[in-house]
């Protein structure tokens, strides 16, 4: 399901005609939102020059292979149609949020199911590809798709493992006060190996990021943002409209956010070069686990599949947690 909703009032800074943006910007919408997608739902609206696009896996919340097909579709899509804009006037938005549909969660990270199968069969090259498509998805992220857009996550529940990884990749992070954000990855003698390092170490000092990664612990997004992790907080409930109220406030000063965050990434870069080396370090480590490590991966699995069980059940109780 896409919508998009049609900005009359385009600005004209170009040579471009009212009527010829507004028309460019509505095409351009439509050339996003209406791509086929399994697990993702776009909507772009013009009038505040916003894309949200929200994950709605049909299985787990978790970066499957399908979830990450449809978001790298989506990133394609994006910078694919910037780059066929005849100007800055027709540009659809200016503005990337990247959010969940699923109450309560916003990504649960790998598939760990996928993990434990893997790594019982010694698949190091499967491990590799995994982590490689995931990571190419990340920097894309990071970059900004190549276009001239702001990047947001919105976390309103549980981004977990590559879940926060995920999140850690864009420009901003907003999140609600409660929502719980962590890497428990070495509960099973494992590290997060799609980010974590990279990003954390360029929010705060190297001793902390690594702190934070073995520590284990799950914050809170009120923790986060004291800790300069998170950037944006919102209260409970009030997610999407922080974020529409941060954009309203920011809006006329889009183009300053856009080139201090261009500048960060090329004062302190992170490359997909190095990204995908610390992936490979990822694979190499996950091959030595231990089959009593592997039994803790997949007893949070199935803790994983029992919550979700009981998201399907009564998501009304899930989502008031």
């Amino acid at each position: 399901m896409t919508m998009v909703r049609i900005n009359n009032e385009a600005a004209v800074r170009t040579k471009l005609t009212a009527d010829a943006a507004s028309l460019l910007q509505t095409q351009a919408a439509k050339t996003i939102a209406d791509v086929a997608y399994d697990n993702l739902r776009i909507d772009v609206d013009t009038l505040n020059s916003t894309c949200w696009c929200f994950m709605d896996p049909v299985g787990k919340p978790s970066y499957t292979h399908e979830l990450m097909s449809d978001i790298s579709r989506m990133q394609f899509s994006i910078r694919d149609t910037f780059a066929a804009l005849p100007s800055a006037a027709a540009a659809p938005f200016s503005w990337f949020v990247m959010a969940s549909a699923v109450p309560g969660i916003y990504n649960l990270g790998g598939d760990l199911g996928h993990f434990a199968q893997r790594i019982r069969g010694g698949d190091l090259d499967a491990m590799r590809h995994y982590g490689h498509v995931a990571v190419e998805a990340i920097h894309r992220n990071a970059v900004a798709f190549d276009s001239p857009v702001v990047t947001m996550a919105l976390v309103q529940g549980d981004a977990l493992g590559g879940g926060f990884e995920h999140a850690l990749s864009f420009d901003l992070i907003v999140a609600e006060r409660s929502a719980k954000m962590g890497l428990p990855e070495i509960l099973f003698n494992m590290f997060p190996g799609m980010g974590a390092y990279s990003f954390l170490s360029r929010r705060m000092d190297r001793a902390k990021a690594e702190a934070l990664i073995l520590s284990g612990r799950i914050h809170t997004a009120e923790e986060l943002h004291e800790m300069g992790v998170v950037d944006v907080l919102a209260e409970d409930g009030q997610g999407q409209q922080a974020v529409v109220d941060y954009i309203a406030r920011h809006n006329r000063k889009q183009n300053a956010h856009q080139a201090v965050y261009r500048a960060r990434r090329r004062v302190n870069p992170v490359t997909l070069a190095e990204l995908i080396d610390v992936v490979d370090i990822w694979a190499e480590a996950a091959l030595n686990l231990t089959e009593a490590d592997l039994r803790k991966m997949d007893r949070l699995c199935a803790a994983q599949n029992k919550r979700l069980a009981g998201l399907q059940a009564s998501p009304v109780l899930v989502a008031a947690e």
